[in-house]
């Protein structure tokens, strides 16, 4: 090989490895740099002592993991995850079979029973896998859920008498799961005052104090500058005065009107709902309220919080027939998260197609007289130029794009001065 080649191919082999390492330093710096998914969940360990004859004795204090998400919504169910660790077994089973687990909670999943765990060979080791249970979460609870585990039952089930009872080692341990929706201050039952407006027929209405339990429920997510739903349910409580009508409230096309406070992520102040209202057909004491969707859009990222608002009974909410005004202060605060819209940005309008015009033929009589220096046995090549250029902008006969012919032109020369360059170098050594 020539010394100029083995120059080319010395820079040729250099190249070639400063790619290589910056596509591995590229690689690391991406692996580095993306952040790990965060676990969302709570988690707590819990240490249990087990009897029986299927795990070994040396074997017999496991530490279970109880896992559950970050945040759950009162009158839901949500997935807890109870991890069995790996085991080991008092005596390898003859043939391969699966591990039962069935696990003694509080409060009790709605799921209860044994549940199939991990595959067991004919090994004494039995690896480590999770069963899920549904918790269920009653209406209106707040703060959070305490879980507690009380027992656990393993077993095998080719040999269900073959089985461990394990205990936890502390029985007040507990696995506390938040409530996403409220933050657990201020009270749900709201002291509305209640009176006719001002000019109503009903002269001898007394107002009244009336106790109402509201409970909001957010949407479990929200995007901004879209509507977000949140329900509004009330029940009349038994401490307060007695919720009644005036004399001449409408018997038809009635409707409850719940108005409920917002601030944060450039929520409205105030947003209200309706409902279709009955009457009671007996009296004017009302017992039940209906449930009410109240709708807010927030216009930014953030978290939105909510309070109860004032109810107004009637046809209109301007011009009700009876109007609850509840307080402003003191109480419970619910709250949602907002976060980026993931609407699509408007595609830009398409651009304008013009309607293609007929093609008209033109025959027309050429005559070609041949150059004298040119065989007549040559094909001549004509070229014709349209008297207009075409809608596209090229010329109406102009073929191919130029431009690749330049590049590929372009490309030749400085091919060519590189050989020209090569062969004058080994020109002048030799």
């Amino acid at each position: 090989m020539s010394q100029v080649g083995r120059r080319l191919a010395q820079k040729t082999s250099a190249l070639g490895l400063m790619g290589t390492l910056v596509v591995f330093v590229c690689s690391i710096f991406f692996v580095v740099s993306t952040p790990s998914t965060a676990s969302a969940a709570v988690q707590k360990q819990f240490a249990f002592t087990c009897n029986g004859s299927l795990l070994a004795q040396t074997a017999r204090s496991i530490t279970v993991t109880l896992s559950a998400p970050d945040s759950v919504t009162a009158g839901q169910a949500f997935d807890l995850s109870v991890g069995i660790p790996t085991l080991t077994l008092a005596q390898a089973p003859a043939a391969a079979t699966k591990l039962q687990v069935e696990a003694t909670l509080t409060p009790t999943p709605q799921d209860s029973g044994a549940k199939e765990g991990a595959d067991v060979t004919t090994s004494t080791t039995v690896p480590a896998k999770a069963v899920v249970y549904k918790i269920p979460v009653a209406t209106g609870t707040t703060g959070k859920v305490s879980v507690r585990p009380t027992q656990l039952e393993l077993s095998l089930l080719s040999t269900p008498s073959t089985s461990a009872t394990c205990t936890p080692t502390s029985s007040t341990e507990v696995l506390e799961v938040p409530i996403g929706n409220s933050d657990d201050t201020g009270t749900d039952v709201v002291k509305y005052s209640c009176d006719v407006p001002t000019g109503s027929t009903d002269t001898s209405y007394e107002a009244r104090e009336v106790d109402i339990k509201v409970v909001l429920t957010p949407p479990s997510s929200a995007t901004a500058n879209a509507d977000a739903s949140i329900t509004w349910t009330g029940t009349i409580q038994s401490t307060g005065d007695t919720l009644t009508l005036p004399t001449g409230f409408p018997t038809t096309g009635a409707k409850m009107f719940a108005t409920i406070k917002a601030s944060g992520a450039g929520a409205p102040s105030t947003a209200t709902g309706e409902a279709t209202f009955t009457p009671p057909t007996t009296g004017n004491t009302v017992t039940t309220l209906p449930t009410v969707t109240i709708k807010v859009k927030p216009t930014t990222t953030g978290t939105v919080k909510l309070t109860a608002g004032d109810l107004a009974f009637g046809t209109s909410s301007t011009s009700p027939a009876l109007k609850c005004t509840a307080p402003t202060t003191g109480l419970k605060e619910y709250s949602f998260t907002v976060s980026n819209s993931t609407t699509s940005p408007t595609p830009s309008p398409s651009p304008t197609t013009t309607t293609p015009r007929p093609t008209q033929t033109h025959t027309a009589t050429v005559t070609i007289t041949p150059s004298a220096t040119r065989s007549t046995s040559t094909p001549t090549r004509n070229s014709q130029t349209p008297k207009a250029g075409a809608d596209t902008g090229a010329g109406g006969m102009a073929g191919p794009d130029g431009r690749l012919f330049i590049l590929t032109g372009t490309a030749l020369v400085a091919a060519a001065a590189i050989g020209g360059l090569v062969l004058r170098r080994r020109s002048i050594r030799s």
